[in-house]
């Protein structure tokens, strides 16, 4: 336990030092808001819409199928480094692995996930 002590101040010290300068800057920081500070900024251009707007969920669906197929496709990298020392049995775990991510892609584009209004 006594070999905890030293990372123990550290957190203590870093947090104080953190809450001394933020004191600091709520002290002795300038605070001059106007509308234009607090506007909503999009790339330098004016908002056209309200931050608070609902997005399609068919936006939230293409997006969540992007990120699996993308994680899924990290797989091929450490196959395709080893393909020659996994041999046959590698290559068809793969086969199998690329025909259940089609599978997959078939689904999604049966039930029109990837289909735009």
């Amino acid at each position: 336990m006594s070999g905890y002590i030293p990372i123990f101040f550290m957190i203590s010290a870093a947090a104080g030092l953190g809450l001394i300068l933020y004191g600091l800057f709520k002290v002795l920081g300038p605070y001059r808001p106007n509308t234009e500070k607090q506007s909503t900024y999009e790339s330098g251009m004016t908002p056209v819409r309200s931050a608070r707007e609902r997005f399609s969920v068919k936006y939230y669906m293409v997006a969540v199928l992007f990120i699996l197929f993308d994680i899924e496709i990290v797989f091929l990298y450490p196959w395709a480094v080893n393909f020659h020392a996994l041999g046959l049995f590698g290559y068809v775990e793969m086969v199998v692995f690329i025909l259940i991510l089609l599978a997959g892609y078939f689904y999604i584009l049966k039930k029109g996930a990837l289909q735009w209004d």
